[in-house]
């Protein structure tokens, strides 16, 4: 009975950890509805749930749930052939990186609450990419495979351009946007190739597996796979040469920076080196990269702190140095080390989210942050110069406050450090003693440039004037300082958490603890020297500042980014102007060129000559073949455009013929709708053009487009034919039929094939028609807004009309009545039939795509029949909405089934009885093909309303002003010859 009980607790855990990601993934939907109806108070809701995160993953680590290996896993073989498996593990790492994510997230959140006072429209966007970050950093930290880990890390990547550029209008933050996107995005690149090489080389793409190998050290292409892992994790926590992004991020609010920037985003890169250190520091590559790369940051960051003057500019810099310290520390990779770099990791999350919550608060009371503009502000606000103290004096390893605790440990780790012998150690100790020295020295600069009166006996205008401070700004950082001082004064409870990991990691072993105070020891004695050497720095920082350069000694790795871009700019510039001059014919011919030469340089050089093709099965294809060739080259000498489009029509309708002579009705039919709607698309676009081209090309010119015309359809056929040839293996389309039947419960495979087995290929194609549709409205809509200006029925006739739209209006007395008839017949039979084809699609010929060309070529007939007035009454609905829905329908179908344990896009089957009908079956299929359905019509009132209604819009616009002009120059020459007669009569 106790063993059944726990096993269900223990699976009830498991299940809690996709719990957890499912309710963050549904407040960061739910965050920009509740931020636009609720305005700021909605942050308070969205910290809620980060904070019951929070506790539950305390929970774990305090219960001992993680102990002795245990994890909280959860796994859905969703893609296992690609390796894409869906691997989600809680152990006692993810937990306490989770703790930082979760916690700090919640704080930050509250605090938004008091700092931000713009339009519920710009929050709502902020809320929810800062609930979406949040999401990403704790899904990042759960996923055991690699490829899934690179998901969420390139979504950090994204979510973090958004946030840096929240002010999208100032070119600063562009650029500080798009740095950090680039230099972070460039190395979660390199990362996946390394982790590509790596699961190829070992077969394991997970971290357990990798941990799991005993010859790890001899895999082949180790080297190369570690150094390319390592550019992803190094550039996303900002170690040099790329720390250079992380100052320029300042440009973003202050609650990312204490956010992103402190706690969450620049911690991925050292979870990645804490949860690979155990497995690979042992190769000579890891530890030549990672820890001179750290030492030299920490020295780096911290020097470049001491020049600064935003306050913002000198944490940041003092971010750089503190994560190249924690990086080099964890990089180690032994026992202690890691004990030292994760206490390093908590106690920095805390005291620099904390300060830069109180720089805030400062910029948001007084509107500065600059040192010169703040004087007399410690007196004036004595409650906040005591909260940045603590966390202050936490960063410089003041005792009894977490971060003396951390580094005191550090001291001592890399004292007795086995795995670094004679000169590394020392080095690396001198390192550290000289960097904590500098982190002492900048963080009296901060206190002192934030808070003193620097000689002043009256506070600075932006003291003097500042405002109040409300208590959601006070409230986070004063939770974040009294963490520092309690697990400074108690810090076992934090060492018991980072305990299980370490005997998860390294075996269950008597170790040292986290604590205060270890005795007079030599630590104790550097602690001292350190905290001497930066007052010291302090004190002197007049003549400090002589030392430093204008320009930086070394470079600017600033001016050496925006020298690369520029470079990759002038040489894709200078590439597009060699391979795009401009010219049309230019361009086409150097494609056919290469389309007919290289094919058939291939196959000269390849093996295959037992070819043969069969011109013809019966004489019908054959004069579909003549027809497709006479249309083909009469539409080559035609002048008049109207008449090409239609021969050109004519190629596409003899091919759809053949496509039924071979028994493909699907495609034929498809095939004739497509081409009815493109020729229809052509003459709305070419009765704005001439009749005909004014263009005549020389004979010359002509014979050499003739033979290229030639060649190139020659290189068409012959490739083909080897391609027909080329098989080896049965075609798997033998297998379709019954894999339509089995699966998708349908007798036509091609609509099966679309809706079910390859319905990841028809999500994609449809996005990309919402995309192209997009992008045509804009094209003619320009800055104009893209909604229609008609929703419901806008003429009301009475009496008897053939079309809805009536005849009151000129243009309508002047329309066929034929076209009228012919129209009111029609219109009802074609969507009877778009009705058939989309019901009856999935075991006939048909279906969405089917169903909604038929439905798109009747409201075609009736926009063609009375104009967008007849079009607006016959479906009063935005094409973009209709689109939408489309989407979101297929979306659905892709998502419900992940819900239900089921991978994406798998059919749930049932049948109903209809009376009179009999069975009718119901695949959930029919939900995808209805969205392609809805989005296929959404495109066609998109292409009408601005290939169609607009044009005509703006036609009539332009026919009103000349009317206009022509008016005013009548009443004009009217008013002349008045003038004159009167002129002349008085004379």
């Amino acid at each position: 009975m106790g063993l059944t009980q726990s096993l269900t607790r223990k699976g009830r855990h498991r299940n809690l950890v996709l719990t957890l990601f499912s309710a963050l993934v549904i407040t960061t939907i739910a965050a920009p509805f509740l931020l636009f109806y609720l305005g700021r108070r909605a942050f308070g809701l969205l910290a809620v749930m980060p904070a019951v995160g929070f506790f539950w993953v305390l929970q774990q680590l305090t219960t001992g749930a993680l102990r002795d290996g245990n994890q909280l896993a959860y796994d859905l073989d969703w893609m296992p052939a690609a390796h894409l498996t869906i691997s989600l593990r809680m152990d006692a790492l993810s937990a306490l990186f989770s703790l930082i994510i979760l916690g700090v997230g919640a704080l930050v959140l509250l605090y938004c609450w008091g700092y931000f006072d713009h339009s519920r429209r710009r929050l709502a966007l902020f809320g929810s990419q800062m609930v979406g970050f949040a999401t990403a950093m704790y899904g990042l930290v759960i996923s055991d495979n690699f490829l899934l880990l690179y998901v969420f890390w390139e979504i950090t990547s994204l979510l973090s351009f958004l946030l840096v550029s929240y002010y999208g209008e100032r070119a600063s933050s562009r650029r500080s946007a798009q740095q950090a996107l680039m230099v972070t995005v460039l190395g979660g690149l390199a990362m996946l190739v390394g982790i590509t090489l790596l699961g190829r080389q070992t077969g394991e793409w997970s971290f357990s597996g990798i941990a799991a190998t005993e010859d790890l050290a001899n895999t082949p292409y180790l080297t190369v796979a570690i150094v390319l892992i390592l550019c992803g994790a190094l550039s996303k926590s900002a170690i040099a040469p790329a720390h250079f992004w992380l100052p320029g991020a300042m440009a973003a609010p202050t609650p990312v920076s204490a956010y992103l920037h402190s706690a969450a985003m620049v911690k991925a890169g050292i979870y990645l080196v804490a949860r690979l250190a155990p497995s690979v520091h042992d190769i000579s590559t890891w530890h030549l990269v990672v820890i001179p790369l750290g030492a030299f940051t920490m020295l780096l960051g911290g020097w470049m702190a001491l020049k600064q003057r935003d306050l913002k500019l000198v944490l940041a810099y003092g971010t750089v140095s503190q994560l190249g310290f924690i990086t080099a520390i964890i990089a180690i990779g032994s026992r202690e080390t890691m004990q030292a770099g994760l206490a390093l990791t908590f106690a920095h999350s805390l005291f620099k989210a904390a300060l830069f919550m109180i720089v805030g608060a400062i910029d948001h009371s007084t509107g500065t942050r600059d040192i010169d503009k703040l004087a007399g502000l410690g007196k004036k606000k004595p409650a906040l110069y005591i909260l940045a103290i603590l966390p202050a004096m936490s960063m410089a390893g003041i005792p009894p406050l977490l971060g003396f605790v951390s580094k005191e440990a550090t001291l001592e780790a890399i004292m007795h450090e086995e795995l670094l012998v004679g000169m590394p150690r020392n080095m690396l100790l001198v390192t550290v003693v000289v960097g904590s020295a500098l982190t002492m020295a900048y963080a009296l600069r901060f206190l002192w440039g934030a808070f003193s009166s620097k000689g002043q006996e009256e506070p600075s205008e932006a003291v003097a004037n500042m405002h109040h401070i409300g208590p959601f700004l006070w409230i986070p950082p004063t939770v974040l300082t009294l963490l520092t001082i309690f697990f400074g004064l108690l810090p076992l409870p934090l060492s018991h958490g980072i305990t299980q990991h370490l005997d998860n990691t390294f075996g269950a072993k008597h170790a040292s603890e986290l604590a205060l105070w270890h005795g007079f020891t030599i630590p104790l004695l550097l602690s001292v020297v350190i905290i001497v050497a930066g007052s010291l720095l302090h004190w002197q920082r007049q003549a400090l500042t002589k030392a430093q350069f204008t320009y930086p000694a070394l470079g600017s790795a600033d001016d050496s980014y925006d020298a690369v871009i520029n470079a990759l700019r002038q040489l894709s510039l200078r590439i597009t102007a060699s391979t795009q001059r401009g010219s049309l014919q230019f361009n086409l011919t150097v494609i056919f060129a290469t389309l007919m030469v290289l094919p058939i340089v291939m196959l000269i050089n390849g093996d295959i000559t037992n070819v043969h093709m069969i011109v013809a099965e019966n004489p019908w294809q054959a004069i579909a073949a003549v027809v497709i060739i006479i249309a083909a080259i009469a539409a080559t000498v035609l002048d008049n455009r109207l008449s090409g489009v239609i021969l050109v029509g004519v190629t596409g309708y003899a091919l759809s013929f053949i496509f039924a002579l071979h028994g493909a009705p699907d495609l034929a039919l498809t095939q004739l709708l497509v081409e009815t709607i493109i020729m229809v698309l052509f003459m709305l676009v070419l009765r704005r053009m001439p009749a005909n081209t004014e263009w005549k090309q020389e004979p010359k010119t002509g014979r050499l487009r003739a033979w290229l015309a030639v060649g190139v359809g020659l290189a068409v056929t012959v490739v083909g034919m080897f391609a027909i040839n080329a098989r080896r293996e049965e075609p798997i389309s033998q297998y379709m039929p019954e894999l339509a039947k089995e699966i998708g419960h349908g007798a036509n495979t091609v609509n099966v094939l679309l809706v079910d087995l390859r319905a990841w290929d028809t999500f994609g194609e449809i996005t990309v028609l919402i995309i192209a549709a997009t992008g045509i409205a804009s094209l003619i809509y320009r800055t104009q807004s893209f909604t229609r200006s008609s929703r419901r029925p806008t003429l009301q006739v009475t009496g008897r009309r053939w079309l809805a739209a009536g005849v009151e209006s000129e243009k309508a007395l002047n329309r066929s009545l034929m076209v009228d008839v012919s129209t009111r017949i029609l219109f009802p039979s074609m969507m009877v039939l778009s009705l058939y084809f989309f019901f009856g699609g999935h075991n006939a010929p048909g279906g969405g795509f089917a169903g909604g060309l038929v439905a798109a070529l009747a409201l075609i007939l009736r926009y063609l029949a009375g104009g967008r007035e007849e079009l607006d009454e016959a479906l009063p609905l935005d094409g973009g909405r209709t689109m939408a829905v489309g989407l979101l329908l297929s979306l659905s179908a892709v998502i419900t089934p992940m819900l239900l344990g089921y991978p994406p896009l798998t059919t749930g089957y049932t049948k109903v009885g209809v009376p009179l009908i009999g069975d009718v079956s119901l695949p959930s299929a029919l939900i995808f093909d209805a969205g392609v359905y809805l989005i296929v019509v959404g495109l066609t009132l998109y292409v009408l309303s601005s290939l169609g209604a607009k044009l005509d819009e703006e036609e009539e616009m332009r026919k009103q002003r000349a009317r206009d002009r022509a008016r005013s120059l009548a009443r004009r020459a009217k008013g002349k010859e008045a003038t004159a007669t009167a002129e002349k009569g008085h004379a």
